[in-house]
Order: C-alpha cells, then sequence, then structure tokens
C-alpha cells in the first residue's frame, strides 16, 4: 500500500520539485553550451599570438557548467521516478547525489566568488601583452606586427573598442589615420577594450551565480522533502 494523508501531498511536490530540478538542469547544460559557443567569447578565447594563448579559466568554468547540468538532469530523473515508485533505494540515492551536488555548488560558488574577476583580468592581461608588442614592434619586426594586428584587430571587431583606454585609443587612431597600423574597429568606436572585456565576461559570470542560486535553493528543498517522503514510506502501514 503507498503512503497516504501529508506525506502523499509531499511525494507529489517532491515529484514537482523534481521535475523543475531537472529542467533547471537542462536550462544550465543550454546556457553552458551558449556561453560555449558566442561568437563573442569563443573569438576571444581560441585566439593565440606568439605562442601564447587567450586565458583558459573561463572555458573551465563553462564546461564544469556542463558537466553540471548533465548531472542535474540525470539526478531530476532519479528523484521523479523515486517518488513516483515510492522506493526507499532510489531516495535515499536521491538524497546522497543531492548532498554531493549541493557541495560541490557551494565549493564552486566560494570559488567564483574569491576569483569573479580572475578571468577578466586575465583576458585584459593578455590583450595589453598583445597591444604593446604590436605598437613597440611595428617598425622593427613585420611579422610580428602582422601577427599582432590581426589577434588585436579581432579584439576590436568582436567588441567594437579599441585600445587600452587612457590616450591609447586615440594614439592608436592616430597610427591608422597615418598608415602606420591597421587596428581599430571598421565602425569607428573609440570606446576602451578594457571596459568591454569587463563587461563582456563579468556579466556571463553573474548570470552563472544567479542559475546557481536557484537551483541551490530548489536543492535544499528536495533533500528535505526526500528524507520526509524517505521515512513516510518506512513508517507506512504494508497489508
Amino acid at each position: 500500500m503507498g503512503v497516504e494523508g501529508c506525506t502523499k501531498c509531499i511525494k507529489y511536490m517532491l515529484f514537482f520539485f523534481n521535475f523543475i530540478f531537472w529542467l533547471a538542469g537542462g536550462v544550465i547544460l543550454g546556457v553552458a553550451l551558449w556561453l560555449r559557443h558566442d561568437p563573442k567569447t569563443s573569438n576571444l578565447l581560441e585566439l593565440e599570438f606568439d605562442g601564447t594563448h587567450a586565458p583558459s579559466t573561463f572555458y573551465i568554468s563553462v564546461h564544469i557548467l556542463i558537466a553540471v547540468g548533465a548531472v542535474m538532469m540525470v539526478v531530476g530523473f532519479l528523484g521523479c521516478y523515486g517518488a513516483i515508485q515510492e522506493s526507499q533505494c532510489l531516495l535515499g540515492t536521491f538524497f546522497t547525489c543531492l548532498v554531493i551536488l549541493f557541495a560541490c555548488e557551494v565549493a564552486a560558488g566560494i570559488w567564483g566568488f574569491m576569483h569573479k574577476d580572475t578571468v577578466s583580468k586575465e583576458m585584459i592581461n593578455f590583450y595589453d601583452s598583445v597591444y604593446d608588442k604590436a605598437m613597440t614592434q611595428s617598425l622593427t619586426d613585420t611579422d610580428k606586427k602582422k601577427a599582432a594586428a590581426s589577434v588585436l584587430k579581432v579584439f576590436h571587431e568582436t567588441l567594437s573598442c579599441c585600445g587600452k583606454g587612457q590616450g591609447t585609443t586615440f594614439l592608436t587612431h592616430l597610427t591608422d589615420t597615418l598608415g602606420l597600423t591597421d587596428l581599430c574597429p571598421s565602425s569607428g568606436s573609440t570606446h576602451s577594450c578594457h571596459h568591454r572585456i569587463q563587461e563582456l565576461f563579468s556579466d556571463k559570470i553573474y548570470l552563472i551565480g544567479i542559475a546557481a542560486l536557484v537551483v541551490a535553493v530548489i536543492m535544499i528543498f528536495e533533500m528535505i522533502f526526500s528524507m520526509v517522503l524517505c521515512c513516510g514510506i518506512r513508517n507506512s502501514p504494508v497489508y
């Protein structure tokens, strides 16, 4: 005989939350795949200059997010099935998986908060090194000049910016006008690339943080409901 009364209500509430959890896993997986293949981030993070690749910290975070989304979908399905079947074994496994996921999410959240500016800083440092080499070697090394110019052009066209700010934007426009370089975007934008890089990656990190917070709240309710339902199944009369 199945559970009755309040425990039966909790059973369907757990099923509902698990369905939401499963959907959230799908959304996180979709968002992570979008972040991985977004043209702006892809164009920048796949750049290479003088044997140095663009920082991969952002991609590492996105790959972790893809794995989390996939695991959430599997665990959500496990919870839905365990609730409907009223299986203590499945519910116990589901609870264990939730605890592990929750602990990983808290650890990832703490790490992300402590390093929230790391991605943009690393990308800014990469941009600055390319920019400095492009400007200082433009008259001494033609090959380096062309390689740096092609990398900077991707930055400038993708982000619609030019220069590091603090006068370098004006300098770059001036060298373009004199025909010494061809670095600034065709749109003629005068925005600082430092500002554009921070804007691009900070917005995406906040998006990840909001998604993680919503999922964490859902997980707390699921852990409570799964334990209550498991206890209700154990105490329910069998005829």
